[in-house]
């Protein structure tokens, strides 16, 4: 969506400080012993409190509140009785709609014990992450920010997750444009001021390979190899855009 009033910034204002605390509530809470299940259930304390609703299951009838990603599992995890393990790399990705408005945004929390490989993609990710929103400037080409995330994960020598993108957000979850992690020289979408979208590496150790799971739902990399995840929702400006969900 394109925010038309002030009345537009202060709903999305107002449902990206939900996902925020819903996602710092669960990044406390991560720890070896856990499940994604128990992760689930006190993010759906958090996010009734504050008057919000799980934007996945209102949507796309997701059987969770939020998205819950182990290891190589890079997106769409679901919640269940999984045991969170010491050295995992935990993605936490928090979608939510509060008074028709929605947000979304996503962490990598690695626990203790993890390899060097581990801490090195989670970090990949979150620099990526910040080079795509360096370049989201309103009269820029959608496509200049697949550009600057790639070359980010390349110069560090991972692999963005073929087929996965950020997008447009606002009044439901996926909206125009799409958001693309590599370079696509079809998208001619240009950036405008006031529009609203996700900017969210997904990434790889290995070949970018990626193949949804039995559940329907699950994304993971089919090499095996570890995963991160790093997003925001923010609104374009002439100048650094503001992100609504940090």
């Amino acid at each position: 969506m394109s925010i038309d009033s002030e009345a537009d910034r202060a709903a999305l204002v107002a449902v990206g400080h939900v996902v925020k605390l819903t996602l710092d509530a669960l990044e406390k809470a991560v720890r070896p012993g856990v499940t994604s299940g128990e992760l689930d259930r006190l993010a759906a304390e958090v996010v009734a409190r504050h008057g919000a609703q799980s934007a996945p299951r209102l949507v796309y009838g997701f059987p969770g509140t939020v998205l819950i990603s182990i290891n190589d599992e890079v997106v769409h995890g679901v919640p269940g009785p999984r045991r969170v393990e010491r050295g995992a790399v935990v993605k936490l990705d928090v979608t939510l709609e509060k008074d028709g408005y929605m947000g979304d945004a996503a962490r990598t929390v690695v626990l203790e014990g993890a390899t060097d490989t581990a801490h090195k993609l989670a970090a990949c990710a979150k620099a990526a992450f910040e080079q795509g929103a360096a370049a989201a400037r309103a009269g820029v080409r959608v496509n200049e920010i697949g550009r600057a995330v790639a070359r980010e994960v390349r110069r560090w020598g991972f692999s963005v997750a073929k087929g996965l993108a950020g997008h447009g957000i606002g009044r439901t979850i996926h909206e125009p444009p799409n958001v693309a992690n590599d370079y696509d020289p079809l998208q001619t979408d240009m950036l405008t001021e006031g529009l609203v979208l996700t900017i969210e590496p997904m990434i790889t150790a290995g070949s970018g390979g990626v193949a949804v799971g039995r559940d329907g739902w699950t994304v993971r990399t089919r090499d095996g190899s570890l995963a991160a995840h790093h997003e925001h929702t923010m609104i374009i400006t002439t100048g650094a855009p503001v992100l609504l969900t940090a």
